[in-house]
């Protein structure tokens, strides 16, 4: 037995297994994209999926789901695979059907007793996934996929999915899980057949990659850094806050003089805006440094040329990045800067954007900036329409929630995840949950930003 995060919380884990596709599948080595060998993408994103007790208990939810994977890695055959570095410093995947490790596991509890992972607290999560080393000495991946379920007590369950960022992106794993979800429901084959086509985004080099205009000598510092000291917290906004937000940023671009006209901006707009606020202050990060906030933008397909096909699992996202000072970010108008936020979005929406980012990332070199350690940078990522609860029904129970699992790429202390909320809380229809990690002595300030807006006045 293990004991984990509470001393009254312990795990009886079953011996690892490794699930292969359920038919021969391809072998060889196969190349990824320019946007999938980014540096940054060269990790482990943990996500674990929270189901109440299925309506037909008699359903072994661990064998179900492992002969569904096998089932869905007939399709996914490079997620079986490993990941090695080519002598040209790129990863490849190594299509060896070597198999997914996947491990069961049972909770001595039920899942009402953690609130199906619906608190503010998150570390929990990091306990519901396979925790392996999944880099070898040089600090390359081996896994591109890892699964653990867990049993509770009261016959729900959880499903702890671990995928390597460098081979499928948040869209692609919302497909892959829709695929298990479909196997394991009965279906013979998946609703969406998975494409690789990864040539199809691999760049040209070019004398003129995008750049970011901040360095490490002007990048703000924040007080609380460096520090070991990060902790992960989940906060709510429900969808009358963020209403109220939209309006009063309206309210602000009329009052504006140099406005001639009204500006509306998205719920996502009006919170990153916000957050980003609330986050500079947070940190105390000094007036006349530089901040940037980087949005994950998706690609649309009509944006790519040729298109890919429908399938296509990779990563299909690039960064929109906005430099201001800290100054800028605390003391101009908030509508200002979700003016800045939609107008770089934009940009990044357009044909030219999206081709100048493909071939930057096929281009240039690993940075060598530390965007996690100093607090100035600040990534973003909206999940409220990845549809990981939408697409994980499994015809005899479906998700009640879904979280980030704070460890690997989750593990950053400038990740910022959007979310939808809970099946279980209606009070949050509309709303949005926000994922932040901090240093430990920063967190109540950052808290009491949020709880001003979601305050009525």
């Amino acid at each position: 037995m293990a004991n984990h995060h509470k001393r009254t919380l312990k795990f009886d884990i079953k011996q690892i297994v490794y699930v292969k596709p359920s038919k021969p599948t391809p072998n060889g080595n196969i190349s990824l994209s320019a946007l999938d060998n980014r540096a940054d993408n060269n990790g482990l994103c943990h996500i674990v999926q929270i189901y109440q007790s299925p309506k037909n208990d008699q359903n072994d939810p661990a064998l179900m789901i492992k002969e569904a994977l096998s089932k869905a890695l007939f399709y996914y055959y490079p997620l079986a695979g490993r990941i090695v570095k080519h002598a040209d410093g790129k990863l490849r995947v190594n299509c060896n059907a070597n198999g997914v490790p996947f491990v069961e596991a049972i909770a001595n509890c039920n899942l009402s007793s953690l609130h199906y992972l619906d608190g503010s607290n998150t570390e929990i999560a990091k306990h519901l996934v396979l925790d392996l080393p999944s880099e070898d000495e040089h600090g390359f991946q081996l896994y591109p996929l890892l699964i653990k379920v867990t049993k509770f007590l009261c016959g729900g369950f959880t499903i702890g999915l671990g995928t390597s960022h460098a081979i499928i992106d948040g869209s692609g794993k919302s497909q892959f899980l829709q695929a298990i979800a479909e196997f394991a429901s009965g279906k013979t084959e998946p609703s969406v057949k998975p494409a690789w086509e990864r040539e199809k985004l691999v760049g040209s080099i070019t004398k003129m990659p995008l750049e970011i205009p901040m360095d490490e000598s002007s990048a703000a510092v924040s007080p609380y850094l460096p520090t070991k000291k990060l902790v992960h917290a989940c906060f709510k906004v429900d969808n009358e806050s963020i209403k109220r937000l939209k309006m009063s940023l309206m309210k602000e671009t009329i009052s504006d003089q140099n406005n001639n006209m009204e500006e509306s901006f998205t719920s996502f707009e009006s919170l990153a805006s916000y957050v980003w606020r609330a986050r500079t202050r947070t940190l105390k990060l000094n007036s006349d440094g530089k901040v940037m906030l980087t949005i994950i933008v998706g690609i649309r397909k009509d944006l790519l040329d040729p298109p890919l096909a429908k399938g296509y699992y990779g990563n299909i996202a690039v960064d929109a990045n906005i430099v201001l000072t800290a100054r800028e970010v605390n003391e101009r108008p908030l509508s200002h800067v979700a003016k800045v936020i939609k107008e770089t979005k934009k940009v990044a929406q357009t044909k030219e954007y999206v081709k100048r980012m493909i071939d930057t990332s096929a281009t240039a070199a690993d940075d060598d900036f530390d965007y996690d350690g100093r607090g100035a940078c600040m990534v973003l990522t909206d999940w409220k329409h990845l549809g990981f609860s939408k697409n994980m029904d499994l015809g005899w129970t479906q998700p009640v929630n879904f979280v980030p699992a704070p460890c690997g790429l989750f593990d950053k202390l400038h990740l910022c995840i959007f979310s939808s909320p809970s099946s279980l809380d209606p009070s949050m229809d509309g709303g949005a949950r926000i994922f932040v990690s901090l240093p430990n002595a920063a967190m109540p300030k950052f808290r009491n930003e949020i709880e001003a807006l979601i305050t009525k006045p």
